[in-house]
């Protein structure tokens, strides 16, 4: 046994945000450039939820052929993440960023012409959920996290989330614009214009940062003997555990509440508007999330969003809805909204260090994806069977608290594990 495993390890210490120093130019400018990528991969992802009527209206599809396109991007982006994630910790990020953006426009400009459900699955689903794994949080916080020192790393993960609700913020509104005004095929073609732009910004995002001297002068453990012993580790899969309910919370909410909405009396607009205080509330909470990880543990925080999520969704389902009680329930989950993946990927890199984050992320990530596909699909699926949403609403409640139970037995405070070392 190594002394990561030992009880008596020495915490590793975690600095106070007064005494994180500034971010040099060149770490900055890949935060950036990272932020802005994900700022439109992420953005157009939760925009998804305002096609659901129209586009089923226009095929005259039921909802449970549109829920599988995207639960099935969902797995398929979980799915792909951890090998996307080797090949960003092997060949560095911006090849991988530049692929799935590629395949990301691709699938969106195809949409409108795939008039089967099983062509849209493919576009909507396969091309985008693998351009996601490219273009998503594993690559681009891996990206971030490598540019910077252990002591600025909560700060610019919480800064690189921030930009993702941001692009919510700005994309939600966007899409039900130009959904209103020109035509769901037309705002869905505009969109993947956009979109092209995350192509020169992967460039910058995946320019490399270089290792401290005495990092470089580390062989590195192969790949293969890290991975054994991550899935050896009690921890990794608690953490992998905590992560399904994120998954499952975010693409139900943002896929089907549209739909819930309407089906409470209430217009498009006010689905539209609570999408969109998600995303704004989203904003400070990532970004705070990600800043308290300097302060206090990241598994005391993510039981805490876990519990507060489970809580507000507990409200929302039995207290009478108003386009009120919406917004209220809106800026609550969207402030615990993203804050789980800075807080997850930090905890991953406090635990097993940096050098295969991004592949560990994305085993992790694909819990969190097991989660989204079982959200999105039992969403379409429930409610075609019983006209209603109130058992899945009913199951984001214990799998919240499942993951809030998940997070708290997690031994952050013991030493990074070298990978590549028996466990």
């Amino acid at each position: 046994m190594t002394a990561a495993h030992h009880p008596s390890s020495a915490p590793a210490p975690l600095a106070p945000a007064s005494l994180t120093p500034g971010l040099d130019r060149r770490a900055a400018w890949v935060i950036a450039c990272a932020g802005l990528v994900l700022f439109l991969s992420l953005g157009q992802r939760h925009a998804f939820g305002l096609y659901v009527l129209p586009v089923t209206g226009s095929f005259d599809w039921d909802r449970t052929t549109f829920s599988f396109a995207i639960a099935l991007q969902n797995l398929v982006w979980g799915l792909a993440q951890p090998f996307s994630g080797m090949l960003a910790d092997q060949h560095g990020p911006h090849r991988v960023m530049l692929g799935g953006a590629v395949l990301y426009v691709a699938g969106l400009a195809a949409m409108p012409f795939a008039s089967s459900g099983w062509a849209f699955a493919t576009v909507a689903g396969v091309l985008v959920g693998l351009g996601l794994s490219g273009t998503g949080f594993g690559i681009v916080y891996g990206a971030a996290g490598k540019a910077v020192s252990d002591a600025q790393r909560p700060r610019a993960l919480g800064i690189v989330g921030a930009f993702g609700g941001a692009g919510q913020f700005v994309m939600l509104p966007l899409n039900q614009k130009l959904i209103d005004s020109l035509g769901w095929s037309s705002a869905v073609l505009i969109t993947a214009t956009l979109l092209a732009a995350m192509l020169p910004l992967a460039l910058g995002a995946g320019r490399p940062v270089a290792p401290p001297a005495s990092a470089a002068a580390t062989l590195p453990p192969p790949l293969g003997a890290a991975l054994r012993q991550a899935f050896g580790d009690r921890d990794f899969w608690l953490i992998g555990l905590g992560f399904l309910s994120c998954g499952f919370h975010l693409a139900f909410i943002a896929t089907h509440l549209p739909a819930y909405l309407a089906g409470c009396g209430l217009g498009p607009q006010v689905a539209a508007t609570a999408l969109g205080l998600v995303a704004l509330t989203n904003i400070a909470g990532t970004y705070l999330f990600g800043a308290w990880a300097a302060r206090w543990q990241r598994k005391h925080l993510l039981a805490a969003l876990y519990t507060a999520r489970t809580l507000a969704i507990a409200l929302f389902v039995t207290l009478p809805t108003t386009a009120l009680s919406v917004y209220l329930f809106a800026a609550v989950m969207g402030f615990l909204w993203l804050g789980t993946l800075p807080l997850t990927n930090g905890l991953l890199s406090q635990l097993f260090g940096m050098r295969y984050i991004t592949t560990l992320f994305g085993f992790v990530f694909l819990w969190h994806q097991i989660g989204s596909f079982l959200g999105v699909w039992l969403g379409g699926l429930v409610f075609d069977a019983t006209g209603s949403y109130t058992l899945v609403w009913a199951l984001a409640c214990v799998l919240g608290l499942v993951s809030a139970a998940a997070n708290l037995p997690v031994r952050e405070r013991r030493a990074a594990v070298p990978l590549g070392q028996p466990a």
